[in-house]
């Protein structure tokens, strides 16, 4: 039987997120390098490849003897089983495997707080950047969500092997923690995209599984019943 787990709760900006949106027409004295936006809302959104994409490398290198971005095929297959992978290691021959992990997009959920208050849910931020040689420096600027923006996480796990359920939790729990003390979007290393996450919730939405078993991947991840 097919068994499904939930893990929801709310993503919080604790810097200024940039996570890039399309550029290709730019009228004078617009934003350099706009956010990406939700089409129906017009709101900063994180997609869920980008939160999928960020925890992945995370793992790849957290489970790996080089701190050296790692190649798919070659990556941990712990991490492979949990993001997916289309082959197997070097020199295996091995059937693509799906993500058990399903990643949703991340909308705005705090706009009205933020209206409340009179902040603006993004912020234009200028910087320079100097040609070393030249001492030039050429102007620039980023479009960011305002830190304090919140995010809905919703994230699917798909039940394969009871065996391995406790081990791929444990995994979502440091790709999580790993997320909270390293950055999503661009520019992490001048101090953009902090984030943590808060309100975590697991529960069973589809098939039948033991109470005892729900109750422990609610301890690995710190989520409330």
């Amino acid at each position: 039987m097919m068994v499904k787990f939930e893990i929801t709760g709310t993503i919080e900006a604790v810097t200024g997120i940039h996570i890039g949106g399309s550029s290709s027409f730019a009228a004078i004295g617009a934003v350099d390098s706009p956010v990406i936006r939700d089409v129906a809302s017009n709101q900063p959104m994180i997609p869920g490849s980008s939160l999928k994409g960020k925890m992945r490398s995370l793992l790849s290198r957290q489970y790996s003897d080089s701190l050296l971005p790692v190649k798919i095929e070659d990556e941990d297959q712990k991490v492979k089983r949990l993001f997916g992978c289309a082959s197997g290691s070097r020199g295996e021959k091995k059937a693509a495997h799906p993500s058990r992990l399903q990643f949703s997009d991340m909308f705005l959920q705090n706009k009205e707080e933020l209206s409340s208050m009179d902040i603006p849910t993004t912020e234009v931020k200028f910087e320079n950047g100097i040609n070393r040689l030249s001492a030039v420096a050429t102007p620039r600027q980023l479009e960011r969500a305002v830190k304090g923006t919140k995010y809905n996480l919703d994230l699917v796990y798909n039940m394969e092997s009871e065996e391995e359920v406790i081990d791929d939790f444990k995994m979502i729990r440091d790709g999580l923690r790993l997320l909270e003390h390293d950055y999503i979007g661009g520019s992490g290393a001048r101090g953009y995209g902090r984030i943590r996450f808060e309100d975590l919730q697991v529960d069973c939405v589809v098939g039948d599984c033991d109470d005892s078993l729900l109750e422990e991947l609610r301890k690995i991840l710190g989520a409330e019943a």
